[in-house]
């Protein structure tokens, strides 16, 4: 019987693709407007087809690929088996598999959802997952658990770009805003990182915030989205990310995705993205 070797810890599988490819994330976003403009169905066989040319496209060239998984979902049983399909692509180019569900819920149901996309034996099991703190941080205790267990990482939502989280993640407690401490609550399940590599646990802030929460004792990664077409820019990432610049995803999906259907000119545009968004020793 062959057993095989224990998976690294997330924070050091990310360092390492970083290192080799840069700090852009790419997402694989096909809903029904581009579909229809790369000229697919909106059904399993489009879906199917959006995800292999996206995939030629991007997945050898960036360290992180992040499949909306709502966009799957909305096909049923025959767009999760196209998911399953991607997340195990996405590894095979040698890329981290970043499923964009934000799952958030207590109990047996959050277990539920941890064995779902965190567990080794589970069809749809990642390298991270998003999800969503908003019930408290503390009741996402089995993802973050089953993370642990599997070397895998969670990036938990903390100070979103979409113009209605505002209120909400800017609300003042003891400690500061709703974002900073869901900041760092996560920083503090990072304590045992290794050294020289972030912790599993990172957090999700959007590169449009003028009210970005400190990210100085995160001690984890950053995935960032609102760059390009949502209007954040190179200097909104580094001064929002500060020490966790070396560590953070940029994620970009439509600016790519609308280069689309043809492979080629998507890989053009992701290879200067990448060009821009490598930060290698910045901090």
């Amino acid at each position: 019987m062959t057993v095989s070797a224990p998976r690294a810890p997330f924070g050091e599988r990310l360092r390492s693709a970083v290192s080799a490819r840069g700090n852009l994330c790419v997402g694989i976003d096909p809903h029904p407007a581009l579909l229809e403009a790369w000229g697919l169905g909106a059904d399993a066989d489009g879906l199917a087809e959006f995800a292999r040319r996206s995939l030629e496209a991007f997945a050898d060239l960036v360290p992180a690929v992040k499949p909306q998984v709502a966009f799957f979902e909305e096909h049923g049983s025959a767009g999760i088996g196209v998911l399953e399909q991607v997340l195990d692509r996405i590894g095979e180019a040698g890329a981290l598999s970043v499923a964009d569900a934000k799952r958030g819920d207590i109990g047996s149901t959050m277990a539920g959802y941890a064995r779902a996309w965190l567990r080794d034996s589970s069809p749809l099991a990642c390298d991270a997952l998003t999800v969503s703190p908003y019930l408290g941080v503390g009741s996402l205790d089995a993802a973050f658990e089953a993370a642990s267990d599997t070397g895998r990482g969670l990036f938990v939502l903390a100070r979103t770009s979409n113009p209605e989280a505002g209120p909400l993640q800017r609300s003042l407690g003891s400690a500061g805003s709703v974002a900073q401490a869901v900041v760092d609550e996560v920083g503090r399940r990072n304590g045992t990182a290794t050294p020289g590599a972030p912790g599993p646990f990172g957090v999700v802030v959007g590169a449009t915030v003028a009210d970005p929460p400190r990210l100085d004792a995160l001690h984890g990664p950053v995935l960032m989205p609102g760059v390009g077409e949502q209007g954040g820019t190179l200097e909104d990432v580094r001064r929002i990310a500060g020490p966790a610049l070396p560590h953070t995803l940029v994620n970009v999906s439509r600016h790519v995705l609308r280069a689309g259907p043809d492979v080629d000119a998507m890989r053009t545009v992701v290879r200067d993205l990448a060009a821009q968004y490598r930060f290698g020793g910045d901090s």
